[in-house]
């Protein structure tokens, strides 16, 4: 899908210092911000980053033989001063504004994904279920930020029948920005949890912070939540008037009686066997635990939207993300490794999920980032939930300085252990661990924490 020269001097303003004879040739295959991949069809947006500032990389871009650059007004010294280009205020503003005309020459649906937790094995999951209406675009691996969604969207072909984009945010008015440059068709919110309250203060802000997706959101549309959440309710009618879809999700073996007849798209999960009943149709599905089953449900519900009839028994085998879902079998214990990240509400779903695993159950426990002042109460939260498990030991990494807000706290030496060191962990846990016993490995991505399964043995 090419880029004509009227379709970005709508979206950028005029070119810069381009004559008739040269605006002929002016139309691009694709959109880059990286200068190591560009080809000399693309045209190249000068993004500054934290890390980074795409205007440094203008003479490699050149020598590519590209035929024009978006730039930063103040920028234009870095260029010859004949060559063609669109001078800017703001660069990524731009690539998103290219990013939202992509969106809208593509004409398909596109579903938009957040929430506290769960957000990319739904993402995933939402994918494989949809495959049913051919090829599925999805964001690759965590591209849930305002390049990263862009990005994704950039590279959407027209044969893609859905698009799927993961939204995360560090603060108010992020996921607001990603709903305005790509405007989804359905919204999902997975949960309202506490990740990130640190830098949001309360899960006030936080359930505010993902009902902006909605704010852009197709009017026809409709918004997927979790039922049995009157906050989120009720805020959301703040920001959405249209259509929502509550789920909820119950266990097989604690059903609530006397359910009311209300609207709300309902799934029984039975952990035995891994399967969810939903409107008669059973579901199997590969992944373990009551919050992956409700994670399918949100794609069940998102596949009901866009009409996909489904068999009375039905199994899906979904493939697991890195630190994420994966199992590995060592020489003598079973790691399930969720190392990826974590938050209060992810660690004990995996917690509940590695008390219903065979043999001894062991714990290796990265501290929790981006708390804030609340960090103490939500770690403290674990610990009570280990103690009065059935959890051999716990191996609590955290860092020295907040060593001494829990070495207090934890004071049964055979159930807990503190380290400062990740590379510590795996001879002591080598050390307690035998054939046929379960080890969860959950952690904030601070720690980094698949580093060590390789040395447990």
């Amino acid at each position: 899908m090419e880029f004509s020269l009227s379709d970005l001097n709508n979206v950028l303003g005029h070119i810069k210092n381009s004559s008739k004879k040269k605006k002929d040739f002016l139309n691009f295959k694709n959109i880059s911000i990286d200068s190591r991949t560009i080809l000399k069809n693309d045209l190249f947006i000068a993004i500054e980053g934290k890390n980074f500032d795409g205007h440094s990389f203008l003479p490699e871009v050149l020598k590519k033989g590209v035929k024009s650059v978006v730039i930063k007004e103040g920028k234009q010294k870095l260029l010859p001063s004949d060559f063609p280009c669109w001078v800017v205020n703001d660069t990524l503003e731009a690539f998103q504004r290219i990013s939202l005309l992509k969106r809208k020459k593509l004409n398909i649906p596109i579903v938009a994904i957040t929430g506290s937790v769960g957000k990319t094995t739904t993402k995933e999951m939402i994918g494989e279920v949809l495959k049913k209406l051919g090829k599925i675009k999805l964001s690759h691996g965590n591209y849930n930020n305002e390049i990263g969604v862009g990005l994704t969207i950039l590279a959407t072909n027209v044969e893609d029948k859905v698009l799927v984009l993961e939204m995360g945010m560090r603060g108010l008015g992020q996921i607001e920005n990603l709903s305005q440059y790509s405007e989804p068709d359905i919204a999902v919110i997975t949960n309202i949890g506490t990740a990130h309250i640190g830098l949001l203060g309360s899960k006030k802000n936080i359930t505010h912070a993902k009902c902006e997706i909605t704010k852009f959101l197709n009017p026809k549309g409709v918004v997927l939540i979790p039922a049995n959440d009157p906050f989120l309710e009720e805020t959301l009618k703040e920001y959405w008037k249209g259509r929502v879809m509550k789920v909820e999700l119950l266990n097989i073996d604690n059903q609530k009686k006397n359910l009311k007849q209300e609207d709300n798209l309902r799934g029984i999960f039975n952990p035995s066997n891994k399967t969810i009943l939903i409107e008669e149709n059973t579901f199997e599905i590969s992944f373990d635990g009551f919050h992956n089953a409700s994670n399918f449900l949100f794609a069940y519900a998102v596949a009901k939207e866009f009409g996909i009839d489904f068999a009375s028994f039905n199994k899906f085998n979904f493939a697991s993300l890195e630190g994420r879902n994966k199992v590995y079998e060592s020489v003598k214990t079973t790691i399930y490794d969720e190392s990826y990240n974590a938050s209060p509400e992810s660690v004990k779903a995996c917690l509940e999920s590695l008390l219903e695993k065979p043999r001894n159950h062991f714990f290796i426990f990265g501290s929790m980032q981006e708390l804030g002042k609340e960090s103490e109460k939500y770690h403290k939260e674990i610990f009570n939930l280990v103690s009065n498990s059935d959890i051999e030991k716990c191996v609590f990494i955290c860092e020295e300085k907040e060593e001494k807000f829990y070495s207090n706290y934890l004071k049964d030496k055979n159930k807990f252990l503190i380290l400062n060191d990740i590379k510590d962990v795996p001879k002591e846990v080598n050390k307690v661990t035998k054939k046929g016993d379960s080890i969860l490995i959950k952690g904030s991505r601070f720690w980094q924490l698949e580093k060590i399964i390789e040395f447990i043995n």
